[in-house]
């Protein structure tokens, strides 16, 4: 991996002011970490800061949200961004998970302040309280359709919503444990969802019932993550006919990322598996970027790509610190991800840098969303940030 550069956390405050300062690391591993700053030296004609870096860094272009910082010692450069505005009030304590709707309307989040909300995208106003699950709930999820949210809790209860007036129209009953993550088949007729227990399930939202055990791996599945299969992968035969409640699983995969160091791909409809990948220490996360291309992330910090036809090898390893990854999401013809130092970035195929998401301090970023150009964060420090990616 690359050389990694940081900056300080709340660099656009410090630097919002004159001889404001904010420090630079560049850290590379086997090489002693290089060390400087950056500071304001005023305002150029045009409103926008004149910053200057120490020896070892230089500064390319500044706006009032970012700041393009390169070491040509290390050949890398990063541009950090901070957030467009940030909402402190929708939880109390650690936000956990959130999601944004297909309209960029409204947000979705949960909390170990015991709540799941919804929330205005725009100014954060709490527009619902969804109340119903007993202890933690660890997930939550739009459908589709932007109106309705999956949810699933440590009382090993998954339950959708209503958007509109926060009624609870169906709970599924099942797991043993308590649900780790979900995904959503198509528009929905169908949700899957994996928990401590070591199984993932397919559940038929119409029926209010279970269409099976997809996989049952005998270790927690901490993440699942469901995408159309390349046409060229053997995806097995089910051994039954499947049941006509089971809409849109022929030709999906599931990827399930399990704490004992595997990341498993299941034939959706067949609940055949179709590759084991062992990592070097537990997943957390998985997603896909193509029907071809998938991302898996560690506890550890090691971020795999894997081509799904061929998993004997990864295609590469990004590793940028030793900190959990957390969340991975697909983001242009790239990804986001996150991890339990603060980090938060974006790595972009046609972009000769790295983007960071700056202002969490070593707090976990425990979860991501976009719409469109906007991305929002949720972290242990109980803020929601939001991103704008419009000007760069």
């Amino acid at each position: 991996m690359a050389a990694t550069l940081r900056i300080q956390s709340d660099w656009s405050r410090a630097l919002s002011r004159d001889e404001g300062e904010a420090w630079l690391s560049c850290r590379s591993t086997g090489k002693p970490t290089l060390y400087g700053s950056v500071t304001r030296r005023g305002l150029s004609s045009d409103g926008v800061p004149d910053i200057v870096a120490s020896e070892g860094f230089v500064v390319g272009e500044v706006t009032k949200k970012s700041i393009l910082i390169s070491c040509p010692h290390e050949n890398v450069s990063t541009k950090f961004l901070a957030p467009y505005t940030s909402f402190c009030r929708i939880h109390q304590k650690s936000i956990t998970c959130l999601d944004i709707s297909s309209g960029g309307g409204l947000g979705v989040s949960t909390s170990m302040d015991g709540t799941m909300k919804i929330w205005q995208a725009a100014n954060g106003e709490i527009r619902r309280l969804l109340e119903g699950h007993v202890y933690d709930v660890n997930c939550c999820r739009f459908f589709p359709s932007g109106l309705v949210v999956l949810s699933g809790g440590m009382d090993a209860q998954l339950k959708i919503w209503s958007a509109e007036d926060s009624s609870c129209v169906v709970t599924f009953k099942g797991h043993k444990r308590g649900i780790l993550d979900t995904a959503i088949v198509d528009r929905g007729r169908n949700v899957l969802s994996c928990s401590r227990d070591g199984t993932a399930r397919l559940w038929d939202c119409g029926k209010s019932a279970c269409l099976g055990v997809i996989a049952d791996c005998g270790s927690p599945i901490n993440g699942v993550a469901v995408g159309t299969a390349d046409n060229s992968l053997n995806l097995g035969t089910p051994e039954k006919p499947p049941s006509e409640r089971e809409v849109g699983t022929e030709g999906k995969i599931l990827l399930l990322a399990r704490e004992d160091k595997k990341l498993q791909g299941v034939g959706l409809q067949s609940r055949q598996p179709v590759f084991l990948f062992v990592g070097s220490d537990a997943f957390n996360c998985c997603t896909f970027l193509s029907s071809t291309y998938i991302l898996a992330g560690t506890q550890d910090g090691n971020i795999y790509q894997l081509d799904v036809r061929n998993t004997n090898a990864p295609i590469q390893v990004i590793h940028r610190s030793g900190a959990p990854v957390l969340s991975l999401l697909p983001y242009r013809d790239g990804f986001i991800a996150s991890q339990g130092d603060g980090t938060c970035f974006i790595v972009q195929q046609d972009l000769d840098y790295v983007l960071d998401l700056t202002e969490a301090d070593c707090d976990p970023v425990y979860k991501v969303a976009s719409w469109e150009k906007e991305i929002y964060t949720c972290c242990r420090d109980g803020i929601v940030r939001r991103y704008q990616l419009a000007d760069l």
